[in-house]
């Protein structure tokens, strides 16, 4: 018997979310017949679906509250991949506090608080619930910088500063995909802070397939580790200037996925979600 999973996306995928047909391809390969639908769309009876599977939903930074709703309703209906608990946590990246693995020097300021962080060669601001780079600035200049995190914070989101790593734009950032808790593939991605910042969805699909170091896969997984019930999971890592891996960000919730540069990549999707269901 076919399973009905829904391909969970936004408005305005059509030519932007690259990665659709081959997923629905890979789904019925292995017995999921896939259908696409919008999160937001009202008309949508959710519990018609075995399973539910976010994917490209790059609307959800300018309607979070509403889009958390809508995950906590799917997830009390049917089941929500990833789940809505995770979503939650993972849509606003003060995550990062809260992780035991080592990630990149990050210092926060809330709403209300100081501007205060320690004197960077370069920094970079940006909000805590964003996609693509946006609202982010990459800048020398400490007044440029404070004033950026001053106004995020003013506006009532908390920003976060992190110092720019010159090696990105050398060794790149790697990102680790896995899938069912299993390593997929690996890929180094372009910077996106050195000319190359897009839209959700797009830029972030350009990269060239790697093997990764074992100290990058050890890291990995012990990130994924406090995230055992995830379907798909992108751990992206870049390198401190001690030559140690560090996260950069733990993609949960509607990563691009690169499933066109691994040739079992969409299979290795579809074989977890098989797995998961």
């Amino acid at each position: 018997m076919s399973v009905s999973a829904a391909y969970v996306t936004y408005a305005d995928s059509d030519g932007v979310d690259d990665e659709q047909e081959p997923t629905l391809a890979a789904w019925a390969g292995a017995g999921i017949t896939g259908h696409v639908v919008r999160w937001d769309d009202p008309e949508v009876d959710w519990s018609a679906f075995d399973v539910v599977v976010v994917r490209s939903v790059w609307d959800y930074v300018d309607r979070r509250a509403e889009f958390l709703d809508w995950a906590r309703r799917v997830d009390s209906v049917t089941r929500l991949l990833n789940p809505a608990a995770v979503l939650e946590r993972n849509t606003d990246k003060t995550y990062l506090r809260d992780l035991k693995a080592p990630a990149i020097p990050t210092y926060w300021v809330g709403p209300g608080e100081a501007v205060d962080f320690p004197v960077l060669d370069e920094y970079v601001v940006k909000p805590t619930v964003s996609a693509g780079a946006r609202d982010t600035i990459r800048t020398g200049d400490r007044r440029e910088a404070t004033a950026h995190a001053a106004r995020l914070a003013a506006e009532g989101r908390t920003a976060m500063i992190q110092p720019y790593l010159d090696m990105v734009e050398t060794e790149g950032e790697t990102s680790l995909l896995y899938f069912g808790g299993r390593f997929s593939h690996a890929i180094r991605r372009n910077p996106m802070l050195a000319g190359n910042a897009t839209a959700p969805g797009e830029g972030n699909s350009h990269g060239e397939l790697r093997t990764p170091d074992p100290d990058q896969v050890a890291l990995a997984e012990q990130v994924l580790a406090e995230f055992p019930d995830v379907l798909y999971a992108r751990v992206d890592l870049v390198r401190l200037p001690d030559g140690s891996p560090a996260l950069i960000e733990l993609e949960l919730t509607e990563p691009y996925l690169f499933l066109r540069y691994a040739p079992d990549a969409a299979a290795n999707l579809a074989r977890a979600l098989a797995e998961a269901l």
